[in-house]
């Protein structure tokens, strides 16, 4: 039982980091948060069989830990994300302007008004007073986010969709916005301007 317990549990703990670290909807996150609990339990009976109570403690622990965890996002999560879902599909039925959460406007792809991907949403900041998103936050390049600009694009040049968002700027327009500094994103969005040959540019 210790032998398979020893190897369950390593396996069980590496497959559920991949699962929950991924971020791929609540669904994802609370079965990665059930696998951590098989391999929390599967440790203690490595700890209990070993003696080292230590190892059995943190594990004891953790298992309560990943229970709260599978229960967040398998009831409450998975409910308020299977909600938003249904609003979703409702309104492509209905004639109403098609609806997307607002939580699900982080990861969406982007594409430039010629239809060429430009990268992906990360951040949506939104004006207090009229509720009103003041600018989107896009990122490109980069791997996992290492080696990616950001730059803050206002609204107006925004088109927001169902599965993805478009801009009214070209590439070209959208590389010349200013690139963002970690911790240092800006109070209002950039002002784009018209040129003198039609196309659109940061002011």
């Amino acid at each position: 039982m210790e032998d398979i317990a020893g190897w369950i549990a390593p396996i069980a703990t590496m497959i559920a980091a991949m699962m929950t670290a991924a971020n791929l909807g609540a669904k994802v996150t609370g079965s990665g948060f059930l696998v951590f609990t098989i391999g929390s339990i599967c440790w203690s009976l490595v700890g209990l069989s070993t003696g080292q109570t230590n190892l059995l403690a943190t594990n004891g622990f953790l298992t309560v830990v990943n229970m709260v965890g599978a229960w967040r996002w398998l009831g409450e999560q998975r409910r308020y994300e299977e909600g938003g879902k249904s609003a979703e599909k409702a309104s492509r039925r209905c004639s109403s302007d098609d609806l997307f959460t607002a939580t699900g406007l982080a990861g969406m792809e982007v594409d430039d008004c010629h239809g060429q991907r430009i990268g992906r949403a990360v951040e949506a900041l939104v004006e207090s007073s009229s509720a009103r998103i003041s600018y989107v936050v896009i990122s490109r390049g980069g791997i996992g986010g290492i080696d990616e600009t950001l730059r803050a694009v206002p609204c107006d040049v925004v088109c927001f969709g169902a599965q993805r968002l478009s801009l009214t700027l070209d590439l070209a327009g959208f590389e010349r916005l200013p690139v963002l500094e970690t911790g240092d994103w800006p109070a209002e969005a950039p002002r784009i301007v018209s040129t003198n040959d039609g196309s659109l540019q940061s002011a």
